[in-house]
């Protein structure tokens, strides 16, 4: 039955049905795909657990103010000093925004700097359901207003209106991030099999994937709750095309094997979906239930994020083992002109790169084991210098957006904090308590008159830092230190400074809690699939090796020669979760032929039998995955760029290094024991001749 059905595709009618079954699914799904954006929560607040305390203020604070508003500060400067007409126009100004939809409330001011070179406005914004994209919109509208009659007076608009404005902007190059994996998918596979036609088959199918995927995840999150953003769709797609496209290679790669064994493409495909199935679904499988871990995330984003991407990973799959296998059987064997792969004839014999690798480290393992761990080692020192704690505002983007000059030049002219206060809620009774209590706090620049509204008090405080750095949320947690110990103020304090604090509390507690989870959950699936403990124990350990090293490396880099600011708090652990999920494919791709070769060899002409068989194949998914992440560059968004750089870069390390050199040598070294306690553990090895370099040729016949 299990041959029935993962042979299925390759049947001469299921071929067809196949192929028709998803024709019928994507006509609905393209239209559903398309409004994923009409669902995505992009404020920050959405993404905090329930039970933060800037949540509450959030909810408790819309007494006082429309709920899910943003300030917008505009800010006017002339280097000469602003003039009486220009205070004239930015009164007319504040005036105009008003009349702008979804600015809500009166603006503050304008006031005028005490150097009097620069005028500031706050405008409340009410993003509303649209989140950022609707701050963008209130955005766009105020800078028409103010570019009229400026003569001469500069003017940004910064702010958390303003930098969420930014911040959508710059996600609006998705279609470039696209077309950019795309390119990179074609690319590889041109370069892997020298056929103009072949890559176009993988690829539609990863596009009817990523498609199919985000119809899915439209459905969960309009009518289950499911948070989405911007961010997870960008993620997504780098996933599902590298992911999906690693599983297309290795499927390729063994029906053009199966083809020159086979006369019938059909009984070639079954073969091949038979032979290399059960890794890809292993390998999908491990993906998929690491990221679904991450649903025990406090963050909701993190938590969000981790359903839709093992959505994504799971169509990928389906598609990878129905679809593609449908249309490659459909196509024939021209399909991978020029060079077809013709029955009875015989790849050619010359040793490839990684089966001289194998043989190089056959000569010593152990030394080049422990020599490969001790530099992956010296690597992992660079995570002492993670600075994982926030960006601040001004250091979000790779260039120079409009709320970043205009943060800079409200620094100048006006407290850093002006515009963008904290709010405590509190009783009413306690209201002067607090303002008292919360004037002392350093950090604190300036504190309002209490708003007192059905027994509860709303009070205002103005920051002394930019908000979002780490020395306003280190006065914000003094602040909150002082004020919880009012008695009987039930006092709690929020802002968008108390919210990305929140966060990143919130995502250093996940990583704590959902690291481990992981590993413990890749071990078991490892240890199913080749029936083993030891072997699953030595690959979660290269791997780990394999992250920390990456992320060593990443941090160095961040620090001293892109510069950026600093890392997202979740950073970490979504490296993390990619990187193991991840780089178990390739072991797992690994192992498994090596120990389907073990059964018939034993282990040590299995191992280099496995790696000179899989070596070309997983240097291309590597390759591919790897460049799809390296696609978030093209977002000028330091997170995007960060995790891009730190998640390719471990791939390469996995796919060169770790599974090329030190999971082989390893293996060579333990041997047998690798298999411990299955039935193969019993197995010896063959007698290798006495020069150490073993027979290989079973090895080349079928690479």
């Amino acid at each position: 039955m299990m041959r029935e059905v993962t042979t299925l595709p390759a049947g001469r009618v299921a071929k067809w049905v196949i192929v028709a079954l998803w024709i019928a699914l994507l006509v609905p799904a393209l239209m559903l795909a398309g409004k994923l954006g009409d669902v995505e929560k992009n404020d920050n607040a959405a993404w905090l657990p329930g039970n933060a305390e800037s949540t509450k203020v959030v909810e408790q604070a819309g007494k006082f103010r429309p709920a899910e508003t943003l300030p917008a500060i505009v800010i006017y400067d002339r280097p000469g000093g602003v003039t009486p007409a220009d205070m004239t126009k930015a009164l007319a100004d504040a005036e105009a925004f008003k009349g702008i939809k979804n600015v809500v409330g009166q603006p503050q001011g304008p006031s005028k700097s005490q150097d009097g070179k620069a005028i500031q406005t706050v405008v409340q914004v009410h993003d509303g359901k649209e989140g950022w994209v609707g701050a963008r919109k209130v955005i766009d509208a105020m800078t028409e207003v103010v570019e009229q009659n400026a003569n001469g007076l500069r003017f940004h608009v910064t702010g958390p209106a303003g930098y969420a404005s930014d911040s959508i902007k710059s996600f609006g190059g998705g279609g470039l991030v696209e077309t950019i994996t795309a390119l990179v998918v074609v690319a590889i596979l041109l370069l892997t099999y020298r056929s103009p036609l072949l890559p176009l088959v993988p690829l539609l199918a990863a596009g009817g994937a990523l498609v199919t995927a985000e119809a899915v995840i439209y459905l969960l999150a309009k009518n289950a709750g499911l948070t989405v953003n911007t961010q997870t769709s960008f993620i997504l797609t780098v996933l599902v095309f590298g992911a999906a496209t690693d599983y297309a290679l290795l499927l390729i790669s063994r029906y053009r094997e199966e083809l020159r064994r086979h006369e019938d493409r059909h009984e070639a495909m079954a073969e091949a979906l038979l032979r290399s199935g059960p890794a890809i679904i292993a390998s999908a499988a491990t993906v998929a239930v690491s990221l679904l871990v991450l649903m025990l995330a406090t963050l909701s984003s993190t938590k969000g994020l981790g359903p839709a991407s093992a959505i994504g990973i799971l169509v990928g799959l389906l598609a990878m083992v129905t679809l593609m296998p449908a249309l490659l059987v459909i196509c024939g064997r021209w399909i991978f002109w020029p060079v077809r792969p013709s029955y009875g004839s015989a790849e050619a014999t010359r040793p490839s790169i990684w089966t001289r690798v194998g043989v190089a480290v056959s000569r010593r393992p152990r030394i080049v084991w422990i020599g490969t761990a001790l530099v992956l080692g010296v690597m992992t020192i660079g995570v002492t210098g993670l600075k994982a704690d926030g960006i601040p505002s001004r250091g979000q983007f790779t260039n120079e957006t409009q709320a970043v000059v205009g943060e800079e030049i409200q620094a100048r002219h006006f407290p850093a904090g002006s515009g963008d206060p904290v709010y405590v809620v509190a009783k009413a009774a306690s209201a002067e308590q607090v303002k008292t209590v919360l004037s002392g706090v350093p950090g604190i620049a300036d504190v309002a008159a209490p708003m007192i509204k059905d027994g509860e008090a709303l009070v205002l405080g103005t920051l002394d830092d930019p908000p979002g750095s780490r020395a306003a949320m280190r006065a914000v947690e003094q602040a909150r230190a002082a004020i919880h110990q009012i008695e009987g103020a039930d006092a709690l304090l929020g802002g968008n400074t108390a919210i990305a604090l929140d966060i990143q509390q919130s995502a250093a507690r996940d990583s704590k809690v959902i690291i481990p989870i992981v590993l413990v959950v890749v071990f078991g699936i490892l240890a199913l699939l080749l029936r083993a403990i030891v072997a699953p124990l030595l690959l979660m350990a290269t791997v780990v090796l394999s992250f920390g090293a990456a992320l060593g490396v990443s941090a160095l880099m961040f620090n001293h020669v892109f510069d950026f600011a600093g890392a997202d708090a979740n950073f970490p652990l979504l490296v993390f979760v990619f990187l193991v999920a991840l780089g178990i494919d390739y072991n797992i791709f690994l192992v498994t032929r090596v120990r389907e070769e073990a059964t018939r060899h034993g282990t040590r002409r299995g191992a280099l039998t496995g790696l000179s068989a899989t070596g070309g194949v997983i240097t291309s998914a590597g390759l591919v995955l790897a460049g799809t992440f390296a696609a978030l560059g093209a977002l000028p968004l330091v997170f995007a760029a960060q995790l891009g750089f730190a998640v390719a870069f471990g791939v390469l390390l996995d796919t060169m290094i770790v599974r090329s050199v030190l999971v082989t040598a390893l293996t060579l070294d333990v041997g047998r024991w690798m298999w411990w306690p299955s039935k193969l553990f019993k197995q010896h090895d063959d007698p290798q001749p006495p020069t150490g370099k073993p027979d290989l040729e079973p090895a080349l016949a079928g690479t």
